[in-house]
């Protein structure tokens, strides 16, 4: 394998930095853990370094997004998926979290604050300008082995990502070489047509990727739902009002270049659902006035994408269709998920919220691949190296011997 995994190493009496991605959706009206599949997917490889002193850390939300938390909460919710206790830090870098590093005895947890808390992790950096933050070294220095198990966060080039490689072994976690296995093996033998299904709010992040998806063979049609498919409506002079989005008239011309450039390959929605005096009403798209915000799709929409769906040799859906955690706005992205787990394509569904939908509406086990990374999966199908990846892959060639 070109990277090292947990299996090349004695654990025993090591103190661990494990980067996980516990990354939730939380509820911005109660500001609670509004779904936990992410902390879930921790405990395998927690469990597996259980002989170490494991301190862990992961980011939340974006700065200035009601998102943007504490990890006070995802420790309590950790410490009752693995029976058994893990401490708290409200500090990332400074003297108390290296003190707390420094107490641990074998066999103990540590989670460390939300890593955004550090200016420098909300930035992106190249491997030998990460290793010289302020939060590396600081860190560095107290550890023997990185663990990097937050795939959801692979295509960010952070320092708690890319800063450790020349440092420390790096090696994956469970998650990060169960999905590159498993990636590996379906893109090995994935068909066309490919189908993209893609929603959710990330905008910027996906347009680059939608663009190096149809120049790679990926994407044969993108369907599309959710903000980015309100930015394509308005590239199309479908929605004639202002989305109220960051750097909106850069964003919108870049997906009408697209469409310009790749005429046949989109699709956008031709009806959608809006709140109407607290009801859901279905509406043309070319009925929206102004203020009305779109919450989900509409029946005619989801017939056409079901058909291409039904179609498809190989399915990839990242993203809600919309709203679907609201009462009675959960149709889409239902709908979708059904089309797509009653097709006969390898079928992939990617990101939290998806994962989340999957299992509410009982679908999971008609899927090929399930992964709760969103923009990491998506640019891993693009055939781009991702941060951890190259991160990975240099520490294995520096250390692998020394293992």
């Amino acid at each position: 394998m070109r990277f090292m995994t947990i299996d090349d190493f004695d654990f025993k009496g090591k103190t661990v930095f494990l980067r996980v991605d516990m990354n939730c959706p939380i509820d911005p009206e109660t500001l609670e853990i509004s779904g936990t599949k992410r902390i879930e997917e921790t405990v395998e490889t927690i469990n597996s370094l259980k002989d170490s002193k494991i301190v862990m850390a992961s980011h939340q939300g974006r700065v200035g997004n009601t998102d943007y938390t504490s990890m006070e909460k995802h420790a309590k919710v950790l410490q009752g998926l693995v029976n058994r206790k893990i401490k708290y830090v409200d500090d990332v870098i400074g003297v108390t979290a290296q003190n707390e590093i420094q107490k641990l005895n074998d066999g103990e947890i540590l989670l460390l604050d939300n890593l955004r808390l550090c200016a420098e992790e909300n930035y992106e950096f190249s491997n030998s300008d990460a290793e010289k933050t302020i939060m590396v070294k600081r860190l560095a220095k107290l550890f023997d082995i990185c663990v990097l198990d937050s795939f959801p966060s692979a295509h960010r080039a952070h320092p708690s990502i890319v800063g450790f490689s020349n440092i420390l072994p790096v090696c994956a976690g469970r998650i990060v070489e169960r999905e590159i296995k498993k990636l590996d093996e379906i893109m090995s033998v994935s068909k066309s047509p490919h189908v993209i299904i893609l929603g959710g709010k990330k905008v910027d992040d996906r347009l680059e990727a939608i663009r190096l998806l149809i120049e790679n063979g990926r994407a044969e049609n993108v369907l599309l739902t959710g903000l980015i498919a309100s930015v394509f409506l308005r590239a199309q002079g479908r929605i004639k009002s202002s989305l109220g989005i960051n750097r909106e008239v850069e964003i919108v011309s870049k997906a009408h270049t697209l469409i310009g450039e790749h005429p046949d390959v989109f699709s956008t929605p031709v009806d959608v659902a809006i709140k109407q005096n607290g009801k859901r009403v279905e509406l043309d798209i070319r009925e929206l006035n102004k203020d009305d915000q779109i919450l989900d799709l509409g029946p005619k929409t989801i017939e056409h994408y079901g058909k291409i769906i039904s179609g498809a040799g190989t399915v990839f859906i990242s993203g809600p269709a919309g709203f679907f955690e609201k009462e009675g706005f959960d149709y889409g992205t239902r709908a979708l998920l059904e089309a797509v787990s009653n097709s006969m394509a390898t079928t992939i569904v990617s990101g939290g919220h998806l994962t989340s939908a999957l299992k509410k509406f009982g679908l999971a086990e008609k899927i090929t691949h399930i992964s709760t990374a969103g923009g990491a999966l998506v640019r891993y199908l693009t055939g781009t190296k991702l941060p951890m990846v190259q991160s990975l892959e240099e520490s294995a060639k520096k250390f692998r011997d020394k293992a």
